[in-house]
């Protein structure tokens, strides 16, 4: 038996492998729980008294040798895969980096924010937590106006005069709370409201409006002013101006841009009239300014809004309002060339 151990270590000894895989099964057939020296060690009490002390040295050196050569090819084995990263072609390209697309709520806001800034107008924003004051009462909104009704607006239930905000506008009563005209500025923002949600609106949305308070400014400024805004960001140069009602301005009315009725999808989004309206405007209320702190007798102005989402449907041909919101990447990645 000593003799055969002697083999053992003598093939042992000159084992080479190629894989850690062989290493692997090589230490599994010596050193294992169920390999060839537990064996051994288990039959170390069935030898003669005599030849103990030789048996258990070969069973040692067995042990030692294959733990040893275990160590050894492991050893190898990792340096040999380190080598051959010295073995790459640097001036290879690199693996694709997956090129990001910009949201089309994003890129729509980002376009006519560069529209007005070319006309001096700058970017202020607000909370989308807003009080009863700035969203509502500051804005002629009297206190049983509609627009208050639950059916509206999301109250905050632990105290009524907190509220998600419902416009943007009340931006526009903060920036001029805390700034005299001149005052020119676009507020963009998510809003709120208590409304079902379907392909063509939901409970939030968002919107960008306009303020412009000066002396002496018109009505006739406003036009202007919208007339530029439709031709820079639809191409479209003919606009009217239907009159309606909002609170806080008056005159009010509702924007209108003609869109043509040149394709099927023309007709259909403009109801066959070529008409399309984007957004509602107005002379600011005296009452707003007074509310302000700014002298109305002084100094007039107007104010606009229009509604990002719907506008990014229209340029990017969206049918269903939810895709906005879904962070679908399907949907998404469309908007890779518009970065």
């Amino acid at each position: 038996m000593i003799d055969k151990i002697k083999e053992l270590i003598a093939e042992a000894d000159s084992f080479k492998a190629q894989s850690k895989e062989e290493v692997e099964a090589f230490r599994i057939k010596y050193l294992g729980k169920k390999g060839l020296l537990n064996d051994y060690f288990a039959e170390f009490k069935n030898v003669a008294n005599e030849q103990k002390k030789e048996f258990g040295q070969v069973i040692n050196q067995l042990k030692n040798t294959a733990q040893e050569k275990v160590n050894a090819l492991k050893e190898e084995l990792d340096n040999s895969t380190d080598d051959n990263s010295g073995n790459l072609d640097l001036s290879r390209p690199g693996a694709p980096i997956t090129i990001g697309s910009r949201h089309p709520i994003s890129i729509v806001k980002n376009d006519i924010i560069d529209i007005f800034s070319r006309i001096g107008f700058n970017v202020s924003e607000g909370p989308e937590i807003e009080d009863d004051w700035h969203n509502f009462t500051a804005l002629n909104l009297p206190e049983y106006h509609p627009a208050r009704d639950m059916q509206d607006t999301f109250f905050i239930q632990t105290d009524p005069d907190i509220l998600l905000r419902t416009h943007t506008s009340s931006v526009q009563v903060r920036y001029m709370e805390n700034n005299q005209p001149p005052i020119r500025t676009i507020s963009p923002g998510r809003v709120y409201r208590n409304e079902a949600i379907s392909a063509r609106s939901h409970c939030f949305f968002h919107q960008l409006e306009g303020l412009y308070i000066d002396k002496d400014v018109s009505f006739a400024d406003l036009k202007q002013t919208l007339q530029y805004f439709t031709t820079e960001l639809f191409g479209k140069s003919k606009i009217r101006l239907r009159p309606s009602y909002f609170p806080f301005t008056e005159p009010s009315a509702e924007i209108d841009v003609y869109w043509g009725l040149e394709t099927e999808t023309d007709h259909k989004i403009t109801k066959g009239t070529g008409w399309l309206e984007i957004g509602g405007c107005g002379m600011v209320d005296p009452n707003v300014l007074t509310n302000c702190g700014i002298d109305a007798n002084e100094y007039s102005g107007f104010a606009f809004g229009v509604g990002i989402d719907r506008i990014a449907m229209l340029l990017h041909q969206i049918s269903d309002i939810r895709l906005l919101s879904e962070n679908d990447v399907r949907f998404l990645e469309q908007f890779k060339s518009a970065l």
